[in-house]
């Protein structure tokens, strides 16, 4: 089949690839085509083989079966370096930077620039640096370390980092998980540069709107299989998400609203100062009520100040953050994590590997972590309990486990997430801070993660759920807070809002 740059021949190509770990197959006689100029989408849910099939298009896993050609040669790339060496880039869902380096350290690590005199060439690499970084509309200083970024800048600083490279073919995985639509809108432009300069591009995503906006072609993968390919023209959104599940999921979330009278969480004049610049705020001024049943979704571009209106709620960090909390009509004094917990409130934080689980613990002890006070006695945890309360969970949440002893680690994104919610549901709290909690899942888990909110709203909880897509903030929320510049601009009901409107509040400070 030709493609739009008229040419036949692929540029990258696996013929026949499987690949198992431990005799259980992860990817199964595998045939895919790329080719210059296209951007061919890698659809499945988490656990399909889509990672695992890039990882080793691009030298990450080296032992397979089958074949990876690239130009019509077959190679056996040894290790990611010799795959970017011969044009083919990966960029991971799971950020592969170093936290304590700088941004510009972070860009041209392992591609260093030297001077003549064979020291390493700062001035030119900062200099590089901030020219990207301004590509990609992220006025940030280059020196910035890591560490002091959020999750969607970090992915930010990912996306250049691979943009230094002379690549022929880009693989981009799950690359805008993290950001906001406009942030999306950017990357999408490069892209297309990109394209247009004859780049193959292999866009790995669970947002099948963007995927049809951007794609040309779609490969489907379920349980390691390819079960579907073709142009993404003249395909339908029902139609991927029954080759990726091998059902309809039309049906399977509807939105109920049950809100009660009874108002659980009001917020008055919270501020959040720069701990590093006193003289500005990550948050300024925000005031909002929330009432048993009801859902406030909060929105608005990165750095606009949604997850600092979180961590501000939850006690984070007490000494920059002045404002008036009040639970079930009484002024709670939240001077730390624990006093949140003890008034009744709950955060799901946004970066759930590095601030909600702890990886080598398994599924029952890492949901009993917020709440060991209640199965201890005498400083000793009652194994029993904790693994009776894990399991009750496991169970009401469907989360796919072999047994409450299971490593957290080897569990799949949406699994994870859905250990990080029973661990804040285990406290029993009144109201519940969900900051992006569908990032990096698949499409079958983002839906059961939107029927629990559902549920957990119809029993009474106050839910605040933070998203950087606006499709979700419009499905799940009662009413929507648009923030923009650490203020908030916009107060919606469901009724009346939609996606221009919310943003045009979240850009209205930018205007």
């Amino acid at each position: 089949m030709e493609n739009q740059n008229n040419q036949t021949v692929p540029v990258l190509e696996v013929r026949n690839v499987s690949k198992d770990f431990s005799g259980i197959y992860a990817l199964k006689n595998i045939d895919l085509q790329i080719f210059p100029g296209q951007v061919h989408a890698i659809i499945g849910e988490n656990g399909a083989g889509k990672s695992t099939l890039m990882k080793i298009a691009s030298g990450v896993y080296t032992e397979y079966a089958g074949d990876v050609i690239l130009d019509g040669v077959k190679v056996a790339f040894k290790n990611p370096k010799q795959a970017k060496e011969q044009g083919v880039v990966i960029i991971h869902q799971e950020l592969n930077l170093i936290p304590y380096l700088s941004i510009t350290e972070n860009l041209f690590l392992g591609n260093e620039l030297v001077n003549r005199m064979g020291l390493l060439d700062y001035p030119e690499m900062h200099k590089q640096a901030k020219e990207l970084l301004k590509r990609l509309h992220f006025d940030i200083n280059p020196h910035t370390r890591l560490n002091m970024l959020r999750v969607g800048q970090q992915q930010l600083v990912e996306i250049a980092k691979s943009l230094l490279l002379e690549s022929r073919v880009m693989i981009m995985d799950e690359p805008t998980s993290a950001i906001s639509d406009h942030e999306v809108a950017l990357l999408f432009q490069i892209i297309k540069e990109l394209k247009a300069k004859g780049v193959a591009i292999v866009y790995i995503s669970h947002k099948l709107n963007e995927l049809f906006e951007i794609a040309d072609r779609f490969t489907v993968l379920r349980d390691g299989e390819k079960v579907g390919s073709g142009s993404m023209a003249g395909t339908s959104h029902d139609q991927l998400i029954q080759m990726m599940v091998g059902r309809s999921l039309a049906d399977s979330f509807r939105k109920v609203v049950n809100i009660q009278s009874h108002e659980v969480l009001r917020v008055e004049n919270l501020c959040f100062r720069n701990p590093g610049n006193e003289n500005d705020f990550l948050v300024n001024n925000i005031c909002f009520s929330l009432n048993k049943g009801e859902v406030l979704g909060i929105c608005g571009l990165m750095g606009a100040g949604r997850t600092e209106v979180l961590e501000a709620i939850f006690g984070l960090y007490p000494k920059d953050v002045s404002g008036k909390i009040f639970i079930d009509g009484e002024e709670k004094q939240i001077r730390n994590v624990a006093d949140a917990i003890d008034a009744g409130i709950a955060l799901v934080p946004e970066d759930r590997k590095l601030q909600g689980l702890i990886l080598n613990m398994n599924v029952a002890q890492n949901t009993s972590l917020a709440s060991l006070a209640k199965i201890s006695k005498f400083s000793f945890i009652n194994k029993k309990e904790e693994e009776k309360i894990s399991l009750n969970f496991v169970k009401k949440l469907n989360t796919q486990v072999s047994s409450p002893k299971m490593e957290v680690q080897k569990l799949s994104g949406g699994n994870q997430q859905k250990v990080v919610i029973a661990k804040w549901l285990a406290t029993n709290p009144k109201v519940l801070l969900l900051d992006e909690p569908t990032r990096g899942i698949d499409i079958g888990a983002k839906t059961e993660i939107y029927r629990l909110i559902n549920e957990l709203a119809q029993q009474g909880m106050g839910i605040v759920v933070v998203s950087s897509e606006l499709p979700e903030i419009l499905s799940v929320s009662d009413s929507i807070l648009v923030l923009s510049e650490s203020r908030q601009t916009a107060k919606l009901s469901r009724e009346e809002a939609t996606e221009e409107i919310i943003m045009k509040a979240a850009l209205r400070e930018k205007e």
